[in-house]
């Protein structure tokens, strides 16, 4: 081994604790880069590198005894010495106990690599090197080959991205809103926070045309265009809502019966205090609705789980929508 000098400036000293933590981390990290130098490892953790050299020396006589509780060979780990000592390279020849721990299967760690995709579409983590990072270690630690897997970006990113710029800034947005009632509407809004629910993405905001905070849903969005007026409204001083769906003033209160298991689905449009009651495997309750095309959608993305009891225009309205829809199906 190369002697050192006594003289030298060493770093302060590790408790035993920090030198634990720090060859739990070392190691997998060497897993990863496969080859390194002592400078490199000492530089990436901002370590002194001596305390580099003791640890790899240290991770070669660690190990797990075998069968016969005394340590073989095979039972330590071990680094490609000549490369340490001449060339300063730490390389692990020989891993224990590393491949027997619990790892991801390939489907576990396929989803997990389309949330990170997913995540990295968005314009906060866009370009982000330590998604990048963990997707890699995700496809390489998985205890099978991963499928290869791709997130499709959405139609509405290049809008997201506009609205986050311009609630960064403080400044009014104008655009087209198509709402509940399939009329057009141009708007302008004081942007105040942007929130998600599963896929979808709205905007928060005072609508200077309504004069009151509303939510937009980006997809129903067109011709966004970022001003350079400052907003009126702040969102220290404007009431915006725990729920991200609040009932219009004008409302009418539909009565649903709905499988129990779906109820939560209904959570972000069910008031405080709503009453609802239990009837064998359907929960009884009323919802307000801002228009009767709202109440035909939600009856569409619920089938066989909602059936709406009244009142009787709600249900005509939905009859009516549905026979429509079976008409389209009959052939001339």
């Amino acid at each position: 081994m190369p002697r050192r000098d006594p003289d030298a400036v060493r770093a302060p000293k590790f408790s035993a604790r920090d030198r634990l933590a720090f060859l739990l981390a070392l190691v997998p990290w060497l897993m990863d880069h496969e080859r390194v130098t002592v400078d490199e490892a000492a530089a990436h953790f901002d370590v002194d590198a001596d305390l580099v050299r003791e640890s790899v020396e240290l991770i070669a006589v660690s190990g797990v005894p075998g069968d016969t509780s005394s340590y073989q060979h095979g039972d330590l780990f071990d680094i490609a010495w000549d490369a340490f000592e001449d060339r300063g390279e730490i390389v692990l020849t020989n891993l224990v106990a590393i491949d027997d721990a619990p790892r991801f299967s390939a489907r576990e760690a396929a989803a997990l690599i389309a949330g990170l995709q997913y995540l990295s579409s968005l314009p906060e983590t866009a370009d982000s090197a330590a998604i990048a990072t963990l997707m890699g270690k995700l496809s390489r630690g998985a205890s099978g080959p991963v499928a290869p897997v791709g997130v499709a970006g959405e139609a509405t990113d290049g809008r997201l991205a506009t609205i986050r710029d311009a609630v960064s800034r403080g400044v009014q947005l104008e655009l087209d809103y198509l709402n509940s009632r399939g009329e057009h509407e141009r708007r302008r809004v004081d942007p105040l926070r942007i929130d998600s629910n599963d896929t979808d993405w709205y905007l928060r905001g005072w609508c200077h045309l309504r004069q009151a905070v509303r939510t937009f849903r980006l997809d129903r969005m067109s011709d966004v265009v970022v001003t350079d007026r400052p907003i009126e409204h702040r969102v220290d001083e404007v009431a915006l809502p725990d729920k991200l769906f609040e009932g219009a003033t004008t409302e009418l209160v539909v009565t649903l019966d709905v499988a129990s298991a779906a109820v939560p689905l209904l959570d972000d449009y069910i008031p405080d205090g709503a009453p609802r009651s239990t009837h064998g495997d359907l929960v009884r309750l009323e919802l307000p609705i801002s228009h009767l095309d709202v109440l035909k959608r939600l009856v569409a993305g619920m089938p066989g789980v909602a059936t709406v009891v009244g009142p009787p225009e709600a249900r005509a309205a939905v009859e009516a929508w549905a026979q429509a829809a079976l008409e389209r199906y009959s052939v001339d």
